[in-house]
C-alpha cells in the first residue's frame, strides 16, 4: 500500500494540508511509502495520472470561483485509478468552497478513485493577505490531524463506503466578478505585472507559474494564460510582483470588505 499526495498548489496551502494529512494518515495505518505526485508545474501534467489499485489517494486542489480550476479539468480527466481508495481536499480562500469539493468528488469517481471522504479546508487567499491570513493555522491543521485521525480509523474498520457532500448538480456556474457599476470584470485577460526596479531576474515567478506562462527570458512578459493562482506574487522575494488592474483591485477589496473579518472553518465528511 501506499499513500499517493496527488495535489496542485499554487502558494503551498494546499501543499501544507495534504502533506499533514497524508503524513497522520501513514503513521496511523502504518504506511511506509509516501508518494509526492504534485502536478503544479505544466511539465508534470503532460502525463497521465495513473494510481495502482491499492494505493490511498489523498488528492488537494483549491477553489477558483466557487469550482475545481476550470484549466485543471482536461488533466484531472485523464485520471486512471484502477478503483484505489482516495480522499478529496478542497482548499478556499474564506468566502465559500461552493461546488468545488463536490465537482472534485465527482472528478476523482470519474476516474475510477473510491472517494471514502472529503474535507473543505481555508488557506489564505491567493489575491489576499488579509483573507483568511496565514491560514491554515495551528487550529486548522489540528482540525487536519483529526480528519486524518478519523479517515484511518474508517480505513482500519474496512469501510470504504462513499460519504454525502454539499453541492449542487449540475454545479453553478464559474463565479463571474462584477465592477461596482454591476459590468463583468474581464478576468481572464488580466495578467501580473513587473516592478522593474525590484526584479533581480531570479527565475523564480517563472519557476512557479503553473502554466509556464511567463517568458524565462523576460520575466515580466506573460505570454501565456493567468489563472490568478498569484504564486508569483506571492513567492517573489523581492516583491517584484503585482496586479495594477482596476477590475481585480476592486474584485479584490470587496472580497475583503465582505470576507476579511469573518473565519470560516474547516469541514470534513466521513
Amino acid at each position: 500500500m501506499r499513500i499517493v499526495k496527488f495535489y496542485f498548489t499554487g502558494t503551498d496551502t494546499t501543499k501544507k494540508t495534504v502533506d499533514l494529512f497524508a503524513d497522520v494518515l501513514a503513521q496511523d495505518l502504518g504506511v511506509g511509502e509516501l508518494v509526492d505526485y504534485n502536478y503544479s508545474r505544466p511539465a508534470v501534467r503532460q502525463a497521465r495520472p495513473c494510481f495502482e489499485a491499492t494505493d490511498i489517494v489523498v488528492s488537494g486542489l483549491p477553489t477558483i470561483a466557487g469550482r475545481v480550476p476550470n484549466l485543471l479539468l482536461p488533466y484531472l480527466n485523464r485520471i486512471e485509478g484502477k478503483g484505489a481508495r482516495s480522499i478529496c481536499i478542497s482548499m478556499y480562500g474564506n468566502r465559500n468552497v461552493d461546488d468545488c469539493l463536490l465537482e472534485h468528488r465527482d472528478l476523482l469517481k470519474k476516474g475510477d478513485l473510491q472517494v471514502i471522504a472529503g474535507g473543505a479546508f481555508v488557506g489564505e487567499h491567493s489575491f489576499s493577505t488579509r483573507l483568511a491570513a496565514n491560514r491554515p493555522d495551528a487550529a486548522d491543521m489540528a482540525q487536519v490531524t483529526a480528519f486524518a485521525k478519523a479517515v484511518a480509523e474508517k480505513v482500519a474498520a474496512g469501510d470504504f463506503s462513499e460519504p454525502e457532500m454539499p453541492g449542487q448538480v449540475p454545479y453553478r456556474p464559474y463565479y463571474t466578478p462584477r465592477d461596482r457599476n454591476d459590468v463583468k470584470i474581464n478576468f481572464i485577460a488580466i495578467k501580473p505585472k513587473t516592478h522593474q526596479d525590484l526584479c533581480t531576474d531570479c527565475k523564480r515567478c517563472a519557476e512557479v507559474c503553473p502554466l509556464g506562462s511567463i517568458d524565462w527570458d523576460q520575466v515580466a512578459e506573460v505570454t501565456g494564460k493567468c489563472m490568478k493562482c498569484c504564486g508569483c506574487i506571492k513567492k517573489c522575494p523581492t516583491g517584484a510582483k503585482y496586479f495594477d488592474d482596476p477590475g481585480f483591485l476592486y474584485h479584490k477589496s470587496e472580497l475583503e470588505y465582505l470576507y476579511a473579518d469573518h473565519r470560516c472553518e474547516p469541514v470534513y465528511y466521513l
